[in-house]
């Protein structure tokens, strides 16, 4: 077996191509190029960067081959092969390019270019439009023929539109629709020269990775159409800013006259490197929440300075950067202020218990390990809001690995029916049996007294019954599990919340340590994981409190609502630590002139520190990070589909304690119980104010529970909890099974909510408002 690793030569580590299996070697147009086994001439040939001109092929999808123009020579084989889809085979001689092959590559332009409307100086592509680019490539001016056209009515999809005249079918976007976003939303509507594509608007999720991709005008965002041509605008690469995946992105910012004299930047749109990977909704379309209060107050300032001395508690939350995050630790140490983050705290604890069993400081693998899995189970989370860059890893796995999917939830999922091969129900709050139940079932021939023990002592029966998860569904879990080789579990954060996290992560630790399982522990806000690893957080809250982004004493808020405006993410330089434990950097794309939270730290501390960006090389090797600048830090992919943004972090081994805590009783949740979920591609209030990103506020629920809550479709209710109520439409969703409503939290802003953290499940009173 020969394994050929590929790396990145800068600083980047965040992902490498393995390619596993025989080495061979083939001549491409004269150069000696290594290669594997099952790897495509045209994968050989752009790692060695020969270039072989493309129109239907996208990296991140099975070969099309609907357009014919990767034909190459191959010496001894008569006719021309599609490098796209054809194996190498060793020893093979390649010829990419010659008369008769630029002949070929010619008429096939010409094809394309048959009554393709010549509307360039309007069309949102041009300037990045890849038949321009052919066109120019092989040398066409003139057209020596034409068919008869028949009109096509242009067809607006919500933030999709589509004009089938411009559409060249190439099928890039029905392709990406099906195998990466899983919705199979878009397809080919056949009828010969009159073929286009169509839609299932049930199933379209608005995300606009189609419109990524396609390489010609046909698909276009409704709203940036006709707004600017590629060339006015300024590329800023970043990351998204909205959950923990940390996709890569692209600002596109455009100097625009606001007024008689006035210039004003604005966002345009975002783009993304659609050719290696995706982006959801929230990051495409979410891009409009920077603060427009962009001034300095030096009043305001002077009282936050005053509020930070006086304080004896800093509340935030982790939608902030790893530098920011440094700077709050070092107030922490430097004046004895208490760090409160329910979010971060609760990963901390959950992490501190899985770390104790596998002896290291980081979960042991990514979203590549995730999307290359044949078996896949998951749990405490509802993947498909929580985190739509892991869904979409999880689609990959089961299209292109026909990979076995166990989702375990007490809620099914309709975005994941087409997707699963087992949904196992279990009840609101049973998270530690159905662990312990998992361990049972997975964890096999071990030594270690102290966990045999506690198998050992497990009432199988009584989880089983209480959780309501069968043994015979447990054992066609281990049937599905028997001839896999890459196995991911997947967990999320209804495990965090939960009064027992510790001891939950310690399960998780068990599973990750002694069966063939790899692990993912989903964090739950966009900085969940780098907060958790630089700041020492507190259980509890003091009675003086200044707020970062949340309701406190003082308030420092980045949507202009609060006692002092500080910058939003897409107006600061810092990084995150993303979902695949990469420290991913952002760009500013707006200037912000207020102040930022480094200045009141100079102020509060007596320092000079000049830039936030200086502490990115501050950050904590012992949890991983590197001594590394920000300015050294690159953006893009490489030839190969290399993120080079940032860096992956160090593992740091840790103590090993493989005591397990008992299995407390179950909680019953009885009544009104509600689940705390956001609508699709809604995070928080970033993405709340967002036109594009349309979703309503309804308490979600089932026929079911509105009889058992006595109430009905369209009535305003109050739901109460712990002391607190708040009000809400109910709506109907014919989705959801069960007693259990989906209750939503992001467009509370800096309000404070009854379940916006902690546990996800809450057991609550439902009342009817009267008019």
């Amino acid at each position: 077996m020969y394994e050929m690793l590929l790396y990145w030569d800068g600083i980047n580590m965040s992902e490498r191509i393995i390619h596993r299996g025989k080495a061979i070697n083939v001549t491409i147009d004269g150069k000696s190029c290594s290669g594997v086994y099952g790897q495509t001439i045209l994968e050989i040939a752009r790692e060695n960067e020969i270039y072989i001109p493309t129109m239907c092929h996208l990296t991140k999808v099975s070969p099309i081959a609907s357009c014919r123009m990767c034909v190459v020579d191959v010496e001894g084989v008569d006719g021309e092969i599609l490098s796209c889809q054809e194996k190498a085979v060793d020893g093979a001689v390649i010829n990419t390019n010659n008369d008769e092959l630029f002949k070929n590559r010619q008429n096939i332009v010409k094809l394309y270019d048959v009554n393709h409307p010549l509307q360039c100086g309007v069309c949102d592509k041009s300037g990045e439009c890849d038949l321009q680019n052919k066109t120019l490539e092989f040398k066409l001016d003139t057209q020596e023929f034409a068919v008869k056209d028949m009109p096509r009515k242009q067809k607006k999809w919500g933030v999709l539109s589509y004009d089938p005249s411009l559409c060249i079918m190439c099928e890039k976007c029905v392709h990406t629709c099906n195998e990466i976003i899983g919705t199979a939303a878009l397809y080919i509507k056949p009828g010969g020269y009159k073929s286009t594509i169509d839609i299932k608007m049930s199933k379209c999720e608005q995300c606009g990775d189609c419109i990524s991709v396609c390489p010609v005008g046909a698909l276009v965002s409704t709203d940036y159409k006709y707004t600017a041509n590629a060339w006015e605008s300024k590329q800023i690469p970043s990351s998204c800013a909205h959950c923990s995946s940390g996709c890569s992105l692209i600002y596109e910012v455009k100097n625009i006259r606001d007024g008689e004299f006035k210039q004003t930047e604005k966002i345009m749109r975002v783009k993304n490197e659609f050719e290696f990977a995706s982006l959801c909704g929230a990051g495409r379309f979410g891009f409009n929440f920077e603060n427009t209060n962009t001034f300095k107050d030096e009043e305001a300032f002077n009282k936050a300075v005053t509020a930070f001395k006086n304080a004896n508690t800093i509340k935030f939350n982790s939608y902030i950067t790893n530098e920011e995050a440094k700077i709050l630790q070092n107030l922490k140490e430097k004046t004895g202020l208490s760090l409160f983050n329910e979010d971060a705290y609760n990963y901390q604890q959950f992490m501190n218990g899985y770390s104790s069993i596998i002896g290291k400081k980081h979960y042991t693998t990514n979203s590549k390990g995730i999307s290359s899995s044949d078996a896949i189970i998951m749990l405490g989370t509802r993947i498909s809001r929580d985190n739509p860059g892991v869904k979409y890893n999880v689609n990959i796995a089961t299209k292109k690995q026909r990979a076995e999917f166990i989702y375990m939830h007490p809620i099914d999922d309709e975005a994941l029916k087409n997707k699963y091969t087992q949904f196992v129900k279990y009840e609101a709050g049973s998270e530690e049996a159905v662990l312990s139940l998992l361990v049972s079932y997975l964890v096999k021939d071990i030594t270690d007294s102290s966990i045999t023990t506690f198998i050992n002592d497990l009432d199988i029966g009584y989880l089983s019954g209480e959780s309501s998860v069968g043994e015979e569904e447990l054992e066609d879990i281990v049937q599905k599990l028997i001839r896999k080789q890459n196995k991911t579990l997947i967990v999320g954060t209804d495990l965090f919340g939960h009064k027992k996290s510790t001891n939950l992560g310690k399960l998780v630790g068990v599973i990750d340590r002694y069966t063939d399982f790899n692990v993912v522990v989903v964090p739950s806000q966009t900085n969940t994981l780098g907060v958790s690893l630089i700041c020492d957080l507190d259980k509890n809250i003091g009675d003086k409190t200044v707020g970062y982004n949340e309701i406190a004493d003082f308030v420092l808020s980045n949507n202009g609502k609060g006692d002092l405006d500080m910058p939003a993410l897409n107006q600061q330089e810092g990084t995150f630590v993303s979902l695949d434990k990469c420290i991913i950097n952002s760009n500013v794309a707006l200037d912000f002139n207020g102040y930022c939270l480094n200045d009141i730290a100079n102020a509060v501390l007596d320092e000079n520190n000049e830039l936030t960006i200086n502490y990115t090389s501050m950050l904590p090797t012992q949890s991983g990070f590197k001594v590394i600048n920000f300015d050294d830090l690159e953006n893009g992919f490489t030839n190969m589909g290399v993120d080079k943004r940032g860096y992956c972090l160090n593992d740091i081994d840790t103590q090993i304690d493989l005591t397990i805590g008992d299995i407390d009783d179950l909680t019953t949740y009885n009544g009104s119980v509600i689940y705390r979920c956001e609508p699709l591609h809604q995070f928080n209030k970033s993405t709340a104010i967002s036109p594009w990103l349309k979703a309503d506020t309804h308490l979600r629920g089932s026929a079911s529970f509105a009889q058992a809550a006595k109430i009905n479709a369209g009535d305003k209710v109050k739901v109460i909890c712990d002391g607190l109520s708040v009000e809400r439409v109910f709506k109907i969703d014919k989705t959801i099974k069960g007693t259990i409503a989906l209750y939503p939290t992001f467009d509370n802003g800096l309000s404070a909510d009854l379940v916006s953290l902690g546990y996800r499940f809450k057991q609550v009173k439902i009342e009817k408002v009267e008019a």
